[in-house]
């Protein structure tokens, strides 16, 4: 199976870190000192004593700070690496991931967001449980976007961020981690969605300056547009043999169709069928299903803020092709020998592997283009690329299992216990990170990096089969939903087993997985697997009794929901507190701020004591107000939103109509 992101490797060798000098470090240390500032900030100015407060800000964010967030919680190290390194290999084709990513946005602040935001929920399989009414089934989906998280996002970023700062700067491994993790951690587990949504909208700013700053001077030493298209398909290795052996010509020589996103259905390496049909579904799940995403349009101020929030992100989206898929590309042109390696000796004379050296295609552009200053600032927008992908998955993992495993353990939580229960869960989360960097420096890190990314590729299917259908067919009921969803993670999970142990396939060395089992190209292979889990899941509802409409009427057609949620209980906050306490109450954030919700509603509870005022109707008087903030729209934004809306996917489909 290859790829996009094959080839990354934990015995990268460093370019040559020497060239960084005292400005550059200067330039990283006043980045790392504005972070840490405005983590502080975020962290002293917002409230963080309800569970709401702390893992959905207050329900409080604007529409700015939700477009950048989404677009840092995206563009990680590994998202930099992959897109760079499949663009020098393969052309543009794997630019339509990004384009793509316009139309699930829109999908997700017009359909998805205002589903989840009328169902209450603080975590997506939370919904599930609205929606069929069992447990097991959030359990089930709850464990698996823990396992998705931890396995296939942190593992990845935080080997792939220590690997590039090992090939640039020539730092330990262990030390570039203990670094992150520490900075990353203080202020995630002290400032919750809140400071980590601040932060990301920094690190948002400085990525994008950084991307923007890389291709200006790429596209000026190659000579503009025209010179990549001209230059690109000639950019080859000068050393293609090696005593006796001589590499196949496919192996090193550009594909003829670099400029198209479409390819040959049987023989292109992103086939049209599989990029029409394979590549929104792996989308969907990563963009309108993902708790990391979709957490941040739950904490939206209202329904025109997320939406607003979603378009902002999806105009960005549209700058990754020409701002790192491209650059990849003109890295090729500029260093084919190094980049384009096909000879075993020369591929671990220039980057430490004997397979590809495409990944450091990225780097090399920042070592021998960047002038002093810029350099620093290019670090630092990778610093930050990867400390925003790393606080997204802390915050979303804790949120995950607090709201929808701890709470079941403990029933009577209160608030305050389960704002310390996540905080503890971002402490385990840091110390199996740790044990993860030993793991990617063993011989076979290679192919640590394509399992990582096949378990998305072979396990999200049957979720987005499974949302997709919850959110569209009243028919579907409990034992159809969890039993077709077990069904699907068995045939992914078959698939996956079979890769890890035939191992990966590359141009020069195919391994000797049967056809019928690793021959199906992935987005293939998750097309049909989306399909069979799909029948699968409405074939068994068929067989069992439906759910009684006014149960599920509600949660489809997006008027709220009949079930009533987990009633939390609030703690019980003493006057009386020792220094200590109230250092830390203040430093966690556990003691409730004169302006914040919690403190409203202990005068709620003051004037229920008092009779003014019964529990009954404050708590219907909070659901009404909080259900109105969240989908109030003027008819005026409303309109802008529609329209702003519409002219993206215009000229996302016009991007895809030039390039197809």
């Amino acid at each position: 199976m290859n790829l996009p992101w094959s080839g990354i490797s934990a015995a990268w060798t460093s370019l040559n870190y020497d060239t960084v000098n005292a400005l550059d470090i200067l330039v990283m240390i006043f980045f790392f000192l504005l972070v840490l500032g405005v983590g502080l900030w975020a962290m002293l100015s917002s409230s963080r004593a309800t569970v709401e407060d702390f893992f959905l800000a207050g329900r409080s964010l604007a529409w700015w700070l939700i477009g950048a967030s989404l677009l840092s919680s995206n563009i990680g190290t590994s998202h930099l690496i992959s897109l760079a390194a499949s663009g020098a290999t393969s052309g543009i084709a794997v630019g339509a991931f990004e384009w793509n990513a316009a139309f699930l946005l829109c999908a997700l602040g017009w359909i998805f967001s205002p589903l989840y935001i009328k169902a209450e929920v603080v975590t997506i399989p939370e919904y599930l449980r609205k929606r069929f009414g069992g447990y097991r089934i959030q359990l089930l989906v709850a464990i698996l976007f823990i396992i998705l998280c931890i396995v296939h996002k942190l593992s990845v970023e935080i080997c792939t961020g220590s690997m590039f700062m090992r090939l640039i700067l020539g730092l330990d491994v262990y030390l570039s981690a203990i670094i992150l993790l520490t900075i990353t951690g203080i202020y995630t587990v002290t400032g919750g969605l809140a400071a980590v949504v601040y932060t990301n909208t920094l690190h948002a700013g400085v990525t994008l300056l950084g991307l923007v700053l890389l291709m200006g001077f790429a596209f000026a030493e190659v000579g503009g547009y025209q010179e990549l298209r001209n230059n690109y398909l000639n950019a080859k290795p000068t050393i293609i043999h090696e005593g006796n052996w001589t590499a196949k010509p496919e192996c090193y020589l550009p594909r003829l169709d670099s400029f198209h996103i479409f390819r040959d259905p049987v023989t292109g390496d992103f086939p049209w069928p599989g990029v029409i049909f394979g590549t929104p579904i792996l989308s969907l799940y990563y963009w309108c299903m993902d708790q990391i995403f979709v957490q941040r349009c739950l904490a939206g101020k209202s329904l025109s803020h997320v939406k607003g929030g979603c378009v902002f992100c999806g105009y960005l989206k549209l700058l990754p092709m020409f701002c790192i898929v491209m650059p990849g590309m003109i890295s090729r042109i500029l260093y084919p020998d190094k980049v384009a390696c096909v000879v075993p000796s020369e591929c671990e004379k220039h980057c430490g592997t004997r397979t590809t050296c495409s990944p450091i295609a990225y780097p090399l552009l920042i070592i021998e283009l960047l002038p002093k200053g810029a350099r620093g600032l290019m670090l630092s927008a990778l610093w930050a690329a990867l400390m925003s992908s790393l606080t997204s998955i802390f915050n979303s993992a804790s949120t995950l299992f607090t709201m929808d495993i701890y709470i079941h353990i403990r029933p009577m939580a209160t608030e305050k216990e389960l704002m310390v229960t996540g905080r503890f869960f971002v402490l385990i989360l840091l110390t199996v990170t740790m044990f993860w960097v030993p793991v990617v420096q063993t011989g076979h890190s290679e192919q640590l990096f394509d399992y990582t990314h096949a378990v998305m590729c072979f396990l999200v299917p049957p979720i987005v089969a499974i949302f997709m259908l919850a959110i569209f067919s009243k028919r579907v009921t409990e034992q159809g939903a969890f039993w077709g969803l077990t069904l699907g993670l068995v045939i992914g999970f078959i698939r996956m087993v079979s890769e890890f142990a035939y191992g990966p396939d590359s141009c020069s060395e195919r391994n000797k997985c049967p056809l019928i089992i690793c021959g199906v190209h992935y987005l293939y292979f998750a097309t049909l697997l989306f399909v069979i889990s799909f029948f699968s899941i409405l074939g068994i509802s068929l067989f069992t009794e439906p759910i009684p409409d006014k149960h599920v009427s509600a949660a489809i057609r997006m008027f709220g929901v009949n079930q009533q949620s987990h009633c939390l209980v609030s703690g019980v906050f003493l006057d009386t507190q020792s220094c200590l306490q109230k250092a830390l109450g203040l430093i966690c954030g556990l003691d409730p701020k004169p302006n914040s919700k919690l403190a409203r509603e202990h005068a709620a509870i003051e004037m229920r004591k008092h009779g003014a005022m019964s529990e009954k109707t404050e708590r219907s008087n909070r659901y009404n107000r909080k259900k109105h903030d969240a989908t109030l729209e003027s008819p005026f934004w409303r309109y802008v939103l529609n329209t702003s809306g519409l002219l993206l996917i215009l000229i996302t489909a016009l991007c895809f109509i030039i390039y197809h």
